[in-house]
């Protein structure tokens, strides 16, 4: 019996995979629009908003198809050549998505920066990689382009993407409508249709340069070899299809984002171009996506939000919604992730409440028709984890690289999982855990390394060629879990580890902590810096009557002081009490990329942050 069981979810599986896999258009990323707009023709391809605009429109298969025929002529005519880097700076728009698949068509390299990148950032990774055609998004990034113009000897020409950009009496520019005039009427078709000929999966498609928390940002190569099996791969495990309305909120630049994009086109699935992040759940309300990736923090400031309302209404209200997620969290938590069937009368008050109570928090949310949501990039906080499954929502937590052209593994939707793993490894990748208890990897969709760089590329590997990812974790039961960031380890003076970001995720869940950055190297206890959510403090100030006309004076209050210890002492409870947090200082202003606090991905520079605070840190230990 247990044999006949075990062969027919083999079978269901392999016949699941087998459908998946005709349904997927897994070609040549040259070719990949092209043959899908033969397959989809004038079906709706992408929803978008023009720069500044605030209608979303659409274009279809065809149409994109058109147009990225046209940037790969005009890129001739401009003259990039085969497996030349060209630069793109931008947020994400459909003028980059363009660009991506025309220079992919004449077998050019595309460099994604982060549209928030500095002049510094820019100018290193222009000078590194030799780029002569710059492709920029709006005003900002135009004029960081301009100001590092002559201070980078191979660059040429600045396209730029939106219309209302003021260019600075530049004959080094130009609109991107004036270059699409390039490749008018397709002057370079033949040719064009013979480097896609030619194009083969070794071929480089992007050089990703990382933000890097330690120093100088380092360029991740990567194939179309390793799109192609990742696309595979994933495939076979992430459900994404046709039906599927797909939101683009982190950058393209961003592994994750580009990586999910793509795969999602391979199946035919409509995107959602959200061009600014910071409007993302307006997006969200008014375009109605069913699938999104997103790193932790985005869940973590749905969850707050979802509780700080619940927490100013009625009481009847109160008890409803805490109910109800106590059921949510049995019927989705106790039962479905473990694969386990839930108990009728379980299971018909949870259908019950899903239709009403929890609808209306989706509905909030502009995700009344979700499907699933990959989520990666951080630890995921387990009570954020449990509260998105418990009302309803599948959050997929995986967990990547740039290097491994992100998917390492993830949950599977609708097989069992555990709370706090990342999930199963994808097909084609080896793990193997060092004696340290570093996690190690092979496989298809690793870098062949860094570019330029064959001492990092040296370093990266094992004798015996894995890719050393410098985070530490163990397999069990087929999952793998996440420890912590070697790198970031840290030991106090008493000789005990601490893993900062563990502790970080736990306390982030709290409504009152936008940021925190935990201190403890070197030193005889944990503390932290903490940069509040200033309106939930200002609100708590005012009913409680303490007077303060700054910032600084709020976030410096005695009972404002006491209030966050008791708020953060609930939290880390469950944790060691080595690593429980014994000093904070609350910062009247948040941490800045352009202070070089954070990296363009929003994580923490540690040694930016122990000099720009030496003095608040100082203070914390000062007896």
């Amino acid at each position: 019996m247990v044999f006949f069981l075990l062969f027919s979810r083999f079978f269901v599986t392999l016949q699941r995979n087998l459908e998946r896999t005709l349904m997927q258009t897994n070609c040549h990323m040259s070719m990949l629009v092209h043959e899908q707009a033969k397959k989809y023709g004038d079906r709706e391809m992408l929803i978008y908003q023009d720069f500044g605009g605030k209608e979303w429109k659409t274009l279809s298969w065809s149409q994109v198809s058109a147009t990225v025929m046209q940037v790969s002529n005009a890129m001739l005519n401009l003259g990039v050549k085969v497996q030349e880097n060209v630069g793109i700076f931008s947020q994400n728009s459909v003028q980059y998505i363009e660009c991506d698949f025309g220079a992919w068509g004449i077998r050019a390299v595309t460099i994604p920066f982060y549209a928030t990148s500095s002049e510094q950032q820019i100018q290193f990774m222009v000078n590194d990689a030799k780029i002569r055609f710059l492709f920029v998004g709006e005003q900002d990034q135009y004029d960081k382009a301009h100001r590092i113009f002559s201070l980078c000897p191979t660059l040429e020409r600045i396209i730029v993407y939106d219309p209302m950009v003021t260019l600075n009496d530049d004959h080094s520019a130009i609109y991107f409508s004036e270059f699409l005039k390039l490749g008018e009427g397709l002057p370079r078709q033949t040719e064009v249709e013979k480097l896609q000929g030619e194009a083969t999966f070794d071929d480089i498609a992007n050089i990703l340069y990382t933000s890097g928390t330690t120093g100088d940002s380092k360029g991740v190569i990567l194939t179309h070899g390793q799109f192609h099996a990742a696309f595979e791969a994933n495939n076979k495990c992430v459900p994404v299809g046709e039906r599927d309305r797909v939101m683009n909120f982190l950058p393209y630049t961003h592994i994750f984002e580009r990586g999910w994009a793509i795969l999602s086109l391979t199946e035919g699935a409509t995107m959602i171009v959200n061009t600014h992040p910071l409007e993302v759940q307006q997006s969200m309300r008014e375009t109605h996506p069913t699938c999104m990736s997103a790193v932790p923090r985005f869940w973590e400031k749905v969850y707050m939000g979802v509780m700080d309302k619940i927490e100013h209404s009625g009481v009847m209200q109160r008890k409803l919604f805490k109910h109800a997620l106590a059921v949510g969290r049995k019927h989705n938590i106790e039962y479905l992730s473990l694969g386990k069937k839930p108990p009728v009368g379980l299971h018909l008050e949870y259908e019950m409440l899903n239709r009403t109570v929890f609808s209306l928090v989706r509905k909030e949310l502009g995700l009344e028709n979700a499907h699933f949501f990959p989520t990666a990039g951080a630890a995921v906080s387990a009570h954020v984890e449990e509260f998105v499954h418990s009302i309803g929502i599948n959050m997929v937590v995986g967990y990547g690289l740039t290097e491994s052209l992100a998917t390492v593994s993830c949950n599977h939707l609708g097989e069992p999982w555990t709370v706090g793993s990342v999930g199963i490894p994808i097909e084609g990748i080896d793990i193997k855990i060092s004696e340290e208890g570093e996690i190690l990897l092979k496989g298809p969709t690793i870098t062949i390394g860094y570019y330029n760089r064959d001492d990092l590329t040296k370093a990266a590997f094992t004798d015996d060629g894995y890719f050393k990812t410098g985070d530490a974790g163990y397999l069990k039961g087929g999952e793998l879990f996440l420890t912590e960031r070697i790198k970031d380890l840290f030991k106090t003076s008493n000789g005990k580890y601490i893993a900062p970001q563990m502790i970080e995720s736990k306390l982030l869940v709290d409504k009152f902590i936008d940021q925190i950055a935990v201190i403890a190297d070197e030193r005889k206890f944990v503390s932290a810096l903490i940069i509040p959510v200033y309106s939930h403090l200002e609100e708590y100030a005012r009913e409680h009557g303490i007077v303060f006309s700054t910032r600084e004076e709020l976030c410096t209050n005695p009972q404002i002081m006491e209030m966050m210890k008791e708020r953060i002492d609930t939290l880390q409870q469950q944790l060691a009490h080595y690593e429980q947090v014994k000093r904070f200082t609350l910062l009247p202003n948040p941490l800045s990329m352009s202070k070089g606090e954070l990296t363009n991905t929003l994580k923490i520079r540690r040694r930016v942050l122990n000099e720009n605070y030496k003095e608040e840190i100082d203070k914390m230990y000062a007896d």
